[in-house]
């Protein structure tokens, strides 16, 4: 499994809001990448845009040498609400990319697989509502994964949880990283999970954006969250988030 990607000159505007700034940023197969920046600088957008969700205005993104024009199962994507259907149960919500692509029968194992990976074993037949948000977060990320992406887009996965769910959870999907040898993508407004997971930080300027400062994260796993070393790349983040500006007019959904 490769998972290369090249992101080359991509520009994005939202009517007359530029969003992306001749962007470019190459990601290697394998690596956490976290995706960190002000508020409304188009993280998210970008992640969208390498997930074949939305179109750049120009440039160009590809995955291992091929140019991304759609959405493809080649790239799964965890959003920061869970996104179940509420009216199907964790193994149907698992269930429905493959049903959908009519591959299900040959992947049937794969789904079991994908649950006992996660940890949700035993809820399989439960309702989203029935289990609890850290719960239905990893039914989220059991979705994504199902299909055996290359890359694993995340945006904000566990933004909505509370903090000691939210911890698990970050050792649970370097777990699976590692476990899957696949490229994670990740956007985060927090520094300290931004370093506690990531190989590299990529910090974005305000809008419209581009690469202010790519920052190697040289600390083996599992790291500390309280030793001098980490407050240093907290530090040295903040400092770069601090120079790249803040967005002065109102912010967009974006």
């Amino acid at each position: 499994m490769l998972g290369n990607i090249k992101i080359q000159n991509v520009n994005k505007s939202f009517d007359d809001v530029k969003v992306l700034n001749d962007f470019s940023l190459d990601i290697v197969p394998g690596t956490f990448v976290s995706l960190i920046g002000p508020s409304g600088c188009g993280k998210s957008t970008l992640l969208r845009i390498i997930g074949g969700l939305e179109k750049s205005s120009s440039g160009s993104v590809f995955l291992d040498g091929e140019k991304i024009l759609k959405a493809g199962s080649d790239r799964g994507f965890a959003f920061q609400g869970s996104n179940l259907f509420p009216w199907l149960s964790v193994k149907e919500n698992v269930s429905f990319g493959l049903k959908a692509r009519k591959i299900y029968k040959q992947k049937k194992q794969d789904v079991t697989d994908i649950i006992n990976l996660v940890g949700l074993r035993g809820f399989e037949n439960s309702y989203p509502h029935q289990i609890s948000g850290g719960m239905q977060q990893r039914a989220s990320l059991a979705r994504a994964l199902v299909g055996h992406p290359k890359v694993l887009l995340l945006d904000e996965p566990l933004g909505a949880l509370d903090a000691f769910t939210r911890m698990n959870l970050q050792d649970e999907i370097l777990r699976i990283k590692n476990e899957n040898d696949m490229t994670m993508i990740m956007v985060t407004h927090d520094v300290d999970e931004a370093i506690y997971m990531s190989d590299k930080v990529v910090v974005m300027s305000a809008r419209p954006s581009r690469v202010e400062a790519v920052i190697d994260i040289n600390l083996p796993h599992p790291r500390i969250r309280v030793q001098d070393t980490f407050t240093l790349y907290r530090n040295k983040i903040l400092e770069v988030l601090d120079l790249g500006g803040k967005i002065q007019e109102a912010e967009y959904n974006i």
